[in-house]
């Protein structure tokens, strides 16, 4: 099953996590605070007094990113302008690091850990998907979430609001898909800070994240969701367009975490790309080594 949803500007922002877009202009994470300030003047004055002085002058700027910020959303929710989200649930199981898609008749090839810290055990994502051998089938969801070519863009910090907005588009969607339409957690009621620490059950791992450094896997996610039905098109590279794009996996087990594979030896990269049906040179420009 496939879910597709339209968000207003309006409502994805209060999913926006402000401490990213400060993290991409070189602020420290105190300075994303003023995102949870109230808007009075009384409020702001008291938010910039707490600085020490020599830090003032910093903190004001990030106050005038944010206003702009702020400013820009206002402007592209009047217009009109929507976000999408789109994600497939599709029945699984697990074969060693693969993650076996019976209905599709296709596989889903992922990457080990080849380390683990303290001991514990080499993780990859397919361990958090129900065994072939149980007989008992699994799902997961695969996710990407866009601000369209529409919404104009003009900018550094235009660009950092888009990103910001199609995270927070994904954040939104896995929300809904989590309680309604996966509804594994119908019951959910987190604030958004908890949200943003991920409080919730499972984990929406996206590419590029250390669990999932192979960039190629984005051809594989457009094959699932028809990514040009999103108006979503890829470079040879893997690359998203629109810039202001993400995809991935959904899981929904309550151990599933975050983790880095690590460098890929040359067993271990002749091994996955014989899964995956291509040659290994192939691959070397989509990993990060």
């Amino acid at each position: 099953m496939t879910f597709t949803r339209r968000y207003s500007i309006h409502d994805v922002a209060s999913y926006i996590n402000w401490l990213y877009f400060f993290h991409a202009w070189g602020f420290p994470s105190r300075y994303g605070s003023i995102a949870k300030v109230h808007g009075c003047v009384a409020c702001r004055q008291n938010w910039l007094q707490a600085f020490p002085i020599e830090e003032r002058e910093r903190a004001e700027h990030a106050m005038k990113l944010f206003d702009e910020a702020q400013q820009l959303l206002r402007q592209w929710d009047e217009a009109g302008y929507q976000t999408t989200f789109s994600v497939r649930l599709i029945k699984a199981n697990s074969d060693g690091e693969d993650v076996v898609l019976p209905e599709l008749g296709r596989r889903i090839p992922f990457l080990r850990q080849q380390n683990s810290e303290e001991g514990n055990a080499c993780l990859c994502l397919a361990d958090f998907i129900r065994p072939l051998s149980s007989g008992i089938p699994d799902t997961i969801g695969v996710f990407a979430s866009t601000v369209p070519t529409t919404v104009p863009v003009d900018g550094l910090e235009d660009s950092l609001v888009a990103d910001r907005l199609a995270e927070a588009t994904a954040e939104l969607g896995h929300l809904q898909t989590r309680r309604e339409w996966w509804g594994y957690s119908p019951d959910e009621h987190l604030t958004v800070d908890e949200l943003f620490a991920e409080k919730y059950q499972g984990k929406r791992p996206a590419v590029g994240y250390p669990s999932l450094p192979d960039q190629s896997i984005c051809f594989q996610l457009s094959d699932l969701l028809n990514f040009p039905s999103m108006g979503i098109t890829l470079t040879e590279n893997g690359a998203m367009i629109p810039h202001a794009s993400t995809c991935g996996f959904m899981f929904s087990h309550p151990a599933t975490c975050h983790f880095s594979v690590g460098r890929v030896g040359e067993d271990q990269l002749q091994d996955y790309a014989r899964r995956r049906g291509v040659s290994a040179d192939s691959l070397r420009k989509f990993l990060r080594f």
